[in-house]
């Protein structure tokens, strides 16, 4: 009995043990449920949850006249998630019902695959109930858009299973052109996990502004590791600002073409050009061209900014010094001694043997004579070198230009105080050696002695735009009122002229037109072999036209070693010709200082026309036409003694007729034919064009007609 009891109690005592646990359990599960329900769910959430940003679309970058030079342009990857419950709905019914025109409209529209193919894929899926499946990468915004038209994509993607994933790819529309300057935009996680950003010129100085400001997104985590967008819980980011710059499209293609052509016929390793509207300091064009393995040119960096011995063009910045000094003027004289000096140990050499000795300051500047300038600077100012760095200062050449270009290197001029001056510092640095300036530095002077001495920051950049409204814009800025006197700036001009009309650029001057500048031709150090490999760096800085300077030009260009062409006027100064030449065909301020040869106007006497317009006429008239010309276009022709005469002429479509004389109908027939614009102005026959007859013409070039009464 005794054993009964004790059975019993402890058989009583386990139940009521477990009848205490079960309350328990009970107890905790409705506290979890209904007291803490909403912080555990929310704990299982943050597991599954998370925000990822959203990038903003980048603004874009377009020249002064609009034309894009960089943009964003949108990018789709495809996901399917055939595992939400809208598609499955029904056994999946709805997604059955459609797989097959869905498989023909993504072969029609993607080609990449058949439509049989596309209709295994999604059957699979569809199968597997795969929530973030990979249909297709990369397609373009055009593509997308056809897909968003299928009518079950159109539906919501828990109805339809499509999952569209924009990105986005920095394209330039004119490829090379100032490809440097307008920069990259780029970014990629090292191995550490790091964001690396790749960004150069114009994409990296705005960066902030082109970005936008970063949205985000929520996303849930699903079987893979896979994230599916949360339907309705995203930021919307903030889209970039646009940027205007100063870059002439037009004026970008002739430099970079001009440039493009010297160094490949002459196999220079790199070079550079600039060119400066001489009011403002608007940059209109910059290139920079660098020779790669294979021989061909790109845009590997932007030399413009990057500081070189200048050499001659330098010379620039001493005759300034010595004739703000008022130590001597551009007659005064000075023995070159025929091109060789020794000084302190050292023999200054010309660059061009000659055997001159008396010469002016003028004529030593024409010649680049290294020994007129070193003695120049030794005469006047070796008891006190600071009084011609005080010069240079001033010039701004002691500090960058503060253009708007991150990476612009400071340039290296040397201090009497420093360690590093000796005996020969200041007579090599008299002609551009022991000193390092950038190009663009260099041009800054010379725009200011076009600019009748006042010196313009150069900039880039005319305005930011946001939304198509402009919330900043740059104006020019003002450096220096006057880099000198009026009668220092005056035979400063006078001694730039002399270069072209009698001196080491006589080669290079225009009939047509006037210009200003310096030659340079720098001995360079070909790294560890130094002096040795006869390197050379060839420049021209001017301005042009010389009597009302609108554009400033430098071009420098570093050579082979052991090249056969290395002078300034030889291998620079054709790209600065060339440059010239061509504005004056596109710019009509410009063209209107044009000098035009003058013939014998015999326009009583000839008409113009085209030559099957003069064969109806003749036959009309029942005369004889004698054509002692060319099969061709156009035709000039006399009347007289029953029979028209004269020559027809063919039309080559790469470059201008000359149009003088022929009526407008004509005019426009021909210019149509090769594809230019044109505007008209007046009335009767044309008696002035803004391309001079017979310059390359590029197709969309307009050419502007002044139409009038031809008399004689």
């Amino acid at each position: 009995m005794e054993t009964k009891k004790d059975i019993l109690w402890r058989s009583y005592l386990v139940y009521l043990l477990m009848l205490l646990i079960g309350v328990a359990i009970i107890g905790k599960a409705f506290v979890i449920q209904q007291v803490e329900g909403s912080y555990w769910k929310g704990l299982s959430d943050s597991l599954h949850l998370e925000y990822r940003e959203l990038d903003a679309e980048r603004g874009s970058i377009y020249s002064e006249d609009g034309r894009m030079l960089s943009s964003s342009i949108p990018y789709f990857d495809i996901y399917l998630d055939f595992g939400a419950e809208g598609i499955q709905e029904k056994n999946g019914e709805r997604f059955k019902k459609n797989l097959d025109s869905v498989s023909i409209s993504l072969a029609a529209i993607l080609q990449a695959k058949t439509p049989a193919d596309y209709k295994r894929e999604l059957a699979a899926v569809f199968r597997n109930q795969d929530r973030y499946h990979l249909l297709v990468k990369n397609i373009n915004f055009n593509q997308y858009r056809e897909l968003k038209e299928v009518s079950f994509i159109k539906k919501n993607k828990n109805k339809n299973g499509f999952i569209f994933v924009e990105k986005e790819k920095r394209m330039a529309p004119f490829g090379l052109l100032a490809n440097r300057t307008i920069g990259l935009a780029r970014e990629y996680m090292d191995s550490s996990g790091n964001i690396i950003s790749k960004s150069v010129g114009l994409e990296k100085t705005y960066d902030s502004l082109l970005k936008g400001v970063t949205g985000k997104r929520l996303v849930r985590r699903i079987s893979g590791g896979a994230f599916v967008p949360v339907e309705g819980q995203e930021i919307e980011p903030e889209n970039g600002k646009d940027i205007i710059t100063t870059i002439d499209i037009n004026v970008q293609d002739v430099a970079e073409q001009s440039l493009l052509k010297v160094l490949s016929e002459n196999e220079c390793e790199q070079g550079t050009c600039i060119v400066m509207e001489v009011k403002t300091g608007k940059i209109k064009a910059i290139a920079n061209l660098g020779r790669k393995a294979n021989g061909e040119y790109d845009e590997i960096k932007n030399y413009a900014v990057e500081r070189s011995e200048p050499g001659s063009t330098f010379k620039l910045m001493t005759m300034l010094a010595v004739f703000e000094d008022q130590y001597a003027n551009i007659n005064s004289h000075v023995n070159i001694e025929g091109g060789k000096w020794e000084l302190n140990g050292k023999t200054v050499w010309d660059s061009e043997r000659h055997d001159r000795t008396d010469v002016t300051v003028q004529q030593a500047f024409e010649l680049s004579s290294n020994v007129g300038m070193a003695k120049l600077a030794m005469s006047y100012y070796s008891n006190n070198p600071q009084r011609y760095i005080n010069h240079l200062k001033k010039l701004r050449l002691t500090g960058r230009s503060g253009v708007d270009l991150l990476g612009e290197s400071f340039p290296l001029i040397p201090d009497p105080k420093r360690r590093d001056w000796s005996n020969v510092t200041l007579p090599w640095m008299s002609f551009g050696y022991n000193v390092a300036v950038s190009p663009l530095q260099t041009l800054m002077v010379y725009n200011a002695v076009a600019n009748n001495g006042r010196m313009m920051k150069p900039y880039l950049v005319n305005s930011i735009l946001q939304e198509g409204r402009s919330v900043r814009s740059f104006e020019p800025v003002i450096l220096e009122d006057s880099i000198c006197s009026p009668n220092t700036l005056k035979q400063l001009k006078i001694c730039l002229e002399g270069v072209v009309n009698s001196g080491t650029a006589k080669s290079l001057q225009s009939p047509y037109y006037s210009f200003a500048g310096k030659t340079g031709t720098a001995k360079i150090a070909n790294g560890n072999k130094g002096y040795d490999e006869h390197h050379y760096q060839s420049s021209f800085a001017g301005y042009f036209p010389a009597e009302a300077p609108k554009y400033s030009c430098i071009v420098v260009i570093k050579n082979k070693p052991f090249a056969a062409k290395y002078y300034g006027a030889a291998v620079a100064g054709p790209v600065f010709q060339a440059i010239a030449d061509k504005m004056f065909t596109l710019d009509a301020e410009l063209y209107a200082s044009y000098r035009h040869k003058q013939f014998a106007d015999t326009s009583r006497s000839i008409w113009h026309g085209t030559k099957n317009d003069f064969a109806r006429i003749a036959k009309s008239l029942k005369v004889e036409l004698k054509d002692s010309g060319k099969k061709g276009v156009l035709a000039a022709m006399t009347y007289g003694k029953k029979k028209m005469e004269g020559e027809t002429t063919s039309v080559q479509h790469s470059n201008m007729p000359d149009l003088k004389g022929y009526g407008l109908k004509d005019a426009l027939e021909l210019l149509e034919r090769q594809q230019l614009q044109v505007v008209a102005v007046g009335k009767g026959k044309v008696t002035s064009q803004s391309i001079m007859a017979g310059m390359p013409v590029q197709r969309g070039q307009t050419v502007y007609l002044t139409l009038g009464a031809i008399t004689q």
